[in-house]
């Protein structure tokens, strides 16, 4: 049977931190195999590899964010994954997209699929917001560095998108013409979305 004060335990750690892993147990001195216990109790789901929740966690979409932001902290959500947080699109990827820092290895992640783009130091560090989801910290970029690089990777993701994604961020007024220079110029893509820029506006 399982112990209440393991359990208890068990279930204020996760009121804490929304997400648990098995190595979080270490710390309040609980038997990792509570975790298989309360999972086959009902009383946590197992939704990653490693990785517990409640049953009525509220992910939504942002689910397959928590799972990658938990396996690879330096992952930046970008490209169509940030698109979609800052709904700017009707693309629904079927790939987490992630930009991480030159030289970087793809993270170890068995789901959800990673399609992972390497940026210079500049272009990785801009933009960065960084959101709390279910007391995980997500890393996206801003609307304005978004776009930016929806051009730059014009064809990994289509021109198309990046198009559709000043067109519905310039209408939402989710970004400044100013903003969307800085990026631009990070990205050496200034002289490349000018006239686009000069359709929409």
């Amino acid at each position: 049977m399982l112990a209440v004060s393991h359990k208890q335990r068990v279930l204020d750690l996760l009121g804490q931190n929304g997400v648990l892993r098995p190595s979080n147990l270490d710390a309040i001195g609980v038997p990792r195999i509570v975790l298989t216990r309360m999972t086959a109790a009902g009383l946590l789901e197992k939704f990653g590899r490693g990785l517990y929740r409640r049953p009525d966690a509220d992910f939504a979409e942002r689910e397959s964010m928590v799972t990658v932001a938990l396996r690879a902290p330096q992952a930046v959500f970008c490209l169509l994954t940030s698109l979609q947080f800052h709904e700017l699109t009707t693309q629904l990827p079927r790939q987490v997209w992630i930009s991480m820092p030159r030289g970087s290895h793809v993270p170890r992640v068995a789901w959800p699929p990673i399609r992972m783009i390497q940026m210079s130091d500049e272009a990785y560090s801009a933009g960065i917001e960084t959101i709390e989801r279910n007391r995980v910290q997500l890393r996206v970029y801003n609307v304005a560095k978004t776009v930016s690089d929806c051009f730059k990777y014009r064809n990994k993701i289509g021109l198309d998108v990046a198009l559709e994604a000043l067109r519905e961020a310039w209408r939402a007024r989710k970004l400044s013409m100013d903003e969307l220079w800085r990026y631009a110029q990070v990205d050496r893509v200034a002289a490349l979305i000018r006239p686009y820029v000069e359709a929409t506006v």
